[in-house]
């Protein structure tokens, strides 16, 4: 059963942002596109910004996050749309070091829910894994080997370091 709800309470703190932000406004002008070309598939943690990470910003890139930076069909199925008709030729994978999904195991993250929230969260996949290269350079191949990505575009594969802010290219 889904007990979720809008709460206008919990969100005061961000339509107030809003309202600000949208008073300097300066980005009407951008498209669709990925003005630099970029496809940035990253984790969801938030010490991450993707843009910042590599010299971009708004309108350069398309970012993609999830839980490990993993290549999912969801993440190909955007990639595809990106490299046809966002301007996207070059992706880059990009993991980070201190990542929870590089932590565990999959047995254990679903009983930590289970213990702790009292859900079972068995019937999905989270993709752990305890060799973050390795997931890397599968990744890297699930997106080079992927049949509709547009024939040219470039796949690179990085892991970012969340202590230095530095990126760690890898060569596969």
């Amino acid at each position: 059963m889904n007990n979720q709800t809008f709460d206008p309470s919990k969100f005061t703190d961000l339509i107030s942002a809003n309202s600000e932000y949208a008073q300097t406004f300066k980005y009407s002008e951008l498209t669709g596109a990925a003005a630099r070309g970029l496809a940035i598939v990253t984790c969801m943690d938030s010490r991450i910004n993707p843009l910042s990470v590599v010299g971009m910003r708004s309108g350069d890139a398309k970012i993609l996050r999830n839980a490990g930076a993993r290549v999912t069909e969801d993440v190909l199925r955007t990639l595809v749309l990106a490299t046809y008709l966002l301007n996207v030729d070059r992706i880059l994978v990009m993991p980070h070091t201190d990542c929870r999904m590089a932590q565990s195991n999959e047995s254990n993250i679903h009983e930590l829910i289970e213990s702790k929230f009292g859900v079972d969260t068995s019937s999905i996949e989270f993709r752990v894994t305890k060799d973050q290269e390795s997931a890397l350079k599968s990744d890297v191949a699930s997106i080079r080997d992927y049949p509709l990505i547009r024939e040219g575009v470039s796949v690179a594969g990085a892991i970012y370091d969340v202590k230095t802010g530095e990126i760690d290219f890898k060569n596969f």
